[in-house]
């Protein structure tokens, strides 16, 4: 199978792209980021893809009226890169049928819960004021709705006595890494 041709939104630092990159530099995912693009400028993410060469856009969603009109510019970024597939790695939009209708079942989240408990924001939160003893992260092809479509790969994390949001979002984070980059080699493999 020909790699994968990814591209990837952000909103912020990245980490889950320079998880994606690392498992493309040693190997372990066959693919191609055709581009890196933020609907913020000046984020840590966009550094990181520019210092792996990848190319990086910024099309900030404020400069539109409506979110329809920004999902097509962003489409129209991604199909000019040559992007097939869209993660979406710490991506803090919405997206509409506009977008989802462009990359039909082609586009994954990652999320910090074990969907389908604690969709949305803050969902290391929601696992600590719920009391859970269990959480974890979830890879997920998006659908219309909030964290609804269907699951394509989960890991669980412990919730520790003495937990807070941080300590249990930074143990999620390091699941969060591994687990995006297994699916997307899943994808890549033909597996899923």
């Amino acid at each position: 199978m020909p790699p994968l041709d990814l591209g990837v939104l952000i909103s912020g630092r990245g980490s889950n792209l320079q998880a994606i990159l690392d498992a493309i530099a040693d190997g372990r995912l066959d693919a191609r980021v055709r581009l890196v693009l933020s609907n913020r400028p000046g984020v840590e993410g966009l550094a990181r893809a520019e210092r792996a060469g990848v190319p990086t856009r910024v099309i900030a969603h404020r400069d539109f009226t409506d979110r329809d009109t920004f999902d097509a510019a962003v489409v129209d970024a991604l199909r000019d890169a040559g992007a097939t597939w869209v993660v979406l790695a710490g991506f803090m939009r919405l997206l509409t049928t506009t977008f989802l209708d462009a990359f039909p079942h082609r586009v994954v989240n990652i999320h910090p819960s074990l969907l389908p408990s604690f969709p949305g924001v803050d969902a290391q939160q929601q696992a600590l004021d719920h009391g859970v003893r269990i959480t974890g992260c979830t890879v997920h092809l998006v659908d219309a709705g909030t964290d609804t479509g269907p699951i394509l790969a989960q890991a669980a994390v412990p919730v520790l006595d003495g937990d807070d949001h941080d300590t249990l979002a930074a143990r999620i984070l390091v699941q969060e890494h591994a687990l995006l980059v297994r699916a997307l080699s899943w994808i890549a493999e033909g597996r899923l």
